[in-house]
Formats: C-alpha cells, sequence, structure tokens
C-alpha cells in the first residue's frame, strides 16, 4: 500500500475488460467442472479490482475538486466508456445464473450472491444504455451545480459549509441571517436543481418502462437489493415513526424552546442545543484525526489496526475547501484492500460525527475485505451498512471527553437528540421520494407541495418564520441524496433504530454488543437483510413494537438530561 496522494491514476483498457468478460462466459458456458467456472470467476473479479479502483481514485480526486479540468472529464469518459460494458456483463451474468453448477456454487459462496445477479440482470441491460450514460452526465452536473453554489453572508461569499458555524450561533439574528443565506443560496440555484431533478425523474422512468417495470419504484428497490421488504412495508414503517417518534421529537423541541428561552421555535433555533452554544471540538484537523487514532487503538485490537492504517496511508481528505463536492461518504480501492473517507469539516461537532460515522462505514469495509473472497460480498446493502456508521458514532461515546473536554456531556446529548430527532426527516425525504416516482409527471411546483405536506404530517412543529422559498416547500432540494441515489434515505431511520438497540446494550454489557456489532461487521454482505438483523443480534425495525422498544431507554435518557 502507498499514501492515496502517491496512487497513479491509469485509465483502465475498457476493450481488454470486455474481452476478457467475453472469454470468461465462453468459460463458464462450456465448464466441465464447477472448478472451471470458478477460475473464470475469479479471473473476471481480479480484472473487475482494478477498473473498480481506477474509477475510485478517478472520483475521489474529482470531487475533492469539481473544477479539476482533467478529472471532471476523465470520470465522464469513465461513466460512458463503463456503460457501454453493459451488454457483456449481462451476458456474463446470465451465464452464471444458467450455469448447471448454480446449486454447487450457492452451496460454497450462499445464495446471496445470485439474488445479486439475478437482480442485476433485472436492472441492467444494453436497453438502457443511453439512459445510463445521461444519468451520470446529470449526477456530474449536479455536482458541479452544487459545489459552486456560493451566497453572500455579512458582506462574504460563502458556500453552504461556510455558513454552518454562523448557523449554530448563540446570536438569534446572526442565526437568522445564516439560514436566510443558505435558503438564498438554494433559491438562486433552485431552477437548475429543478431542471437537473424533471429530467432525472423521467429518465429513470423511461429506464423502468424499458426493463418492463411498473414504475421505477419497482425497479428502485431492486437496485437496491430490497429483497426482503416492499414499499408497503416502508409506509407501515413510516407510521410507527410518526406515532412514537413525532411526538417525542415534538416533546425535545417544546425543552429546547424554553431552554432557549424563546416565543417559538424557527427553523433557524433547531439546530442550537443549548443556550450558552453547541460542544465544539478542540483541536485542528491533524489534532482531532489523531485524537481518533487514539481512541480507536483504545476501543479494541480491530479498531486500532484499522485506523493506524488509514492515518499511515493518509486514505481521507477532510478538509472542506473551493470547489470540493458537498457531504461526505465513504469508498473502497479493491486491490490495496482499503477504504477510503471523504468529508468537509467545518469547525462544528459534525467533524467528530465524521471521524465515528464514515470511519464506522470504513472499518466495517477494512474487516470484510480481508476476510471475504467474493468481493461481491464484502458490502451489504444500505439498511445495513449504515448500522456499522451509526452504532460506531455510540461506540465513540466513552472517548468524547478528549474531542470535546468539559463540554463532552453537552456533546452525548445533543447526540442522541439529533440522532432520534432527524428520524421524521429521513421518513418524510423517503415519502416524498415514492410520491415523486409514483407520478413523474409532476411539475417543480407540484414537488413542493408534496414537500410541504409530507412536513407537516412528520414534523408538525417547522416553522420557517415566513421564508416564502421554505414555506413554499424548497426545502427538499438540499438534499442530494434525492438526487444522486434514488431511494436512499429510509435505511439511514432504519439502521439508526438498530443503533439503538447497540446503544441500549452497551449500556449494560459493553462487551456483549461489541460482539455483537463485530459479528455484523464481519458478516459484510453474505446474507439478506433479515438474516444479517439475526446474525447481528438486532430486532427487525419493521415488526410492529419495535420501534418503540428500541427507542424508549433513549427517550427517557434524554429526558433526564435534557427536558426539565
Amino acid at each position: 500500500m502507498i499514501k492515496f496522494s502517491e496512487i497513479q491514476y491509469q485509465r483502465p483498457d475498457i476493450e481488454e475488460l470486455k474481452n476478457l468478460v467475453v472469454e470468461a462466459t465462453r468459460k463458464v458456458r462450456e465448464a466441465k467442472s464447477v472448478d472451471e467456472v470458478k477460475e473464470a470467476y475469479y479471473s473476471v473479479q481480479e480484472k473487475e479490482k482494478f477498473s473498480d479502483t481506477m474509477f475510485t481514485v478517478c472520483h475521489v480526486r474529482n470531487t475533492i475538486n469539481t473544477k479539476d479540468e482533467f478529472y471532471d472529464a476523465e470520470i465522464k469518459w469513465l461513466r460512458e466508456e463503463f456503460a457501454k460494458t453493459i451488454p457483456q456483463f449481462n451476458a456474463w451474468q446470465k451465464a452464471l445464473a444458467e450455469s448447471k453448477f448454480r446449486k454447487e456454487l450457492e452451496a460454497e459462496f450462499g445464495p446471496q450472491l445470485f439474488k445479486l445477479i439475478d437482480a442485476e440482470l433485472m436492472t441492467s441491460d444494453e436497453r438502457i444504455i443511453q439512459e445510463t450514460i445521461r444519468e451520470g452526465e446529470l449526477r456530474q452536473e449536479y455536482q458541479k451545480t452544487t459545489a459552486a453554489a456560493t451566497t453572500e453572508f455579512r458582506g462574504e461569499q460563502c458556500n453552504f459549509y461556510g455558513l454552518l458555524k454562523h448557523m449554530q450561533s448563540t446570536d438569534r439574528t446572526e442565526r437568522k441571517e445564516a439560514f436566510e443565506a443558505w435558503a438564498k443560496l438554494y433559491e438562486k440555484i433552485s431552477g437548475d436543481l429543478e431542471s437537473i431533478y424533471g429530467e432525472l425523474v423521467k429518465l429513470r422512468a423511461a429506464k423502468a418502462k424499458k426493463m418492463g417495470f411498473d414504475s421505477y419504484t419497482e425497479m428502485a428497490y431492486v437496485e437496491r437489493r430490497r429483497f426482503d421488504y416492499t414499499k408497503e412495508d416502508a409506509a407501515k414503517f413510516r407510521e410507527q415513526v410518526r406515532t412514537i417518534i413525532t411526538p417525542a421529537v415534538a416533546e425535545i423541541h417544546e425543552a429546547q424552546r424554553k431552554l432557549l428561552g424563546v416565543d417559538k421555535l424557527r427553523y433557524y433555533d433547531e439546530s442550537l442545543r443549548f443556550p450558552e452554544g453547541n460542544a465544539v471540538p478542540i483541536g485542528t484537523m491533524q489534532e482531532l484525526v489523531e485524537k481518533a487514532r487514539q481512541m480507536y487503538r483504545a476501543m479494541s485490537k480491530e479498531t486500532g489496526e484499522f485506523f493506524d492504517f488509514m492515518k499511515e496511508y493518509e486514505l481521507y481528505d477532510l478538509e472542506t475547501k473551493p470547489g470540493k463536492h458537498m457531504g461526505g461518504y465513504m469508498t473502497r480501492l479493491p486491490i490495496y484492500q482499503a477504504p477510503f473517507i471523504f468529508s468537509n469539516f467545518n469547525g462544528t461537532e459534525a467533524d467528530v460525527d465524521v471521524l465515528t460515522h464514515e470511519a464506522g462505514h470504513a472499518f466495517q469495509g477494512y474487516l470484510a475485505m480481508r476476510s471475504i473472497d467474493i468481493s461481491a460480498l464484502s458490502g451489504s446493502t444500505s439498511e445495513i451498512n449504515e448500522v456499522h456508521s451509526m452504532s460506531m458514532e455510540h461506540f465513540a461515546y466513552p472517548w468524547m471527553e478528549s474531542f470535546f473536554g468539559d463540554n463532552s456531556e453537552k456533546y452525548i446529548t445533543a447526540h442522541l437528540i439529533g440522532a432520534i430527532g432527524t428520524i421524521p426527516y429521513l421518513v418524510s425525504v423517503d415519502e416524498f421520494q415514492h410520491e415523486v416516482y409514483a407520478n413523474p409527471d409532476m411539475t417543480p411546483a407540484q414537488w413542493r407541495e408534496v414537500w410541504h405536506k409530507i412536513e407537516k404530517k412528520y414534523m408538525p412543529w417547522r416553522d420557517y418564520d415566513g421564508n416564502a422559498f421554505l414555506e413554499e416547500g424548497g426545502f427538499w432540494m438540499q438534499k442530494l441524496h434525492i438526487f444522486l441515489y434514488p431511494f436512499y434515505y429510509i435505511e439511514y431511520a432504519l439502521a439508526q433504530i438498530c443503533a439503538f438497540q447497540y446503544y441500549n446494550r452497551m449500556t449494560e454489557n459493553r462487551e456483549e454488543a461489541w460482539n455483537d456489532y463485530l459479528r455484523l461487521c464481519r458478516a459484510g454482505g453474505t446474507k439478506g437483510y433479515f438474516e444479517l438483523l439475526e446474525i447481528g443480534n438486532l430486532l427487525n425495525p419493521f415488526k410492529d413494537g419495535t420501534v418503540e422498544k428500541s427507542t424508549a431507554r433513549v427517550i427517557e435518557e434524554i429526558r433526564k438530561r435534557y427536558i426539565k
């Protein structure tokens, strides 16, 4: 392994990859033994590891600096060329799915691999190559539009991250100005975003129709590997949130209103938990990373080895800078068995959240890439992946004094409030997407109307203090998942319910809870969602009573800490 900055990008030879896949397909079709099929499978996997790694290197460098002309052009080329490999990979997947040795392969690798292959065949085809290419172009356009967006705040041009500290100011006037500037930032680019999203929605609906689905919603559930639950199950889960969590969050907001001493809690008040100010991490980016290393060394042998590896090879880019893509993510470099963390530090408690949340993803990837031979099974679906990250946030609580000093308890209180308080918003995004893709011809005005209605349903406390753009429903367009990762968002809510279960148990028997978590991480995606919940000793969030049972202690803890 070498440092990420030293990795030399090499454009993958797409024609060579196609030829290899075609040859491997022939070998699988003509195989006389299961070993011959396995040999062909591993040959393709090895080639994919290289091409996937180079794609990741290009993607990371493009998101670090969306203004870099080389990587901007290169990621566009890669998306187009990889889309053109769909016919070869479809034939390959079909050969595996139809192999006369499928039962033997399922016995050795598990049925989950072939569920993934079957799903890929249902959602990928040469008929939708052009739509896939255009979708990639629109995603890139969205990233560039949001990365370049700035607004004026007190005489300075700021991007979203430049406003965050002001959004948590103890000065209410400053908070309000910062949030209004933030709203103006999105209002200024709203026409561009609505145009991009409108085309994306229609494009995805067209793809689904070509692939034989009744709607894109149906196709998206297969794309997201939701083999264990349906849109009806998701609706029932959202209803659990509305009846159990929404009232609890309303109670928390009323306590917050009293604590802040305001007549009515406005949207620009919600992010300030304490009148004297939120807990702020102590130290520079480099110092916070070193504190994280000490924390992970103390947490367990496995986490210590993992974070030493991350730090030694500089497998992260954390500081915000002009032209950098918004948000944060973890991705993988398969040939190095290495995770990579991308984020935008901004001087708030969110910086520490990155060092626990994204590190939770990275830790799981680090473990699984070293123990699971089948690359496609080293990571799970988002419902489980987010359990890895959100649970790590809770497991890190005992070390928060290192990051926040005397304000560590304040941070933990705010973190618990944020963890449960976000869930109504998470399911709002999910319901919004279900509404949009059920009616792909809706206008931008109708999107805003739908968002406004959903917001009132799950977040009845939300008060935009007369801001017209937000009052009319413009808040939806600030969520990048809606544009880039359709239907990806309810997973965070499902995962948080499970993470709360680990939190509840770690307060009673930390070692037992940690061992269950470690077992879940090591299992990767070798099983389906419900089976992995059992491996991690977790209750199913869709079952009646799970939401209430998982959140009861958290709500009680918040009441003791925060509600006077």
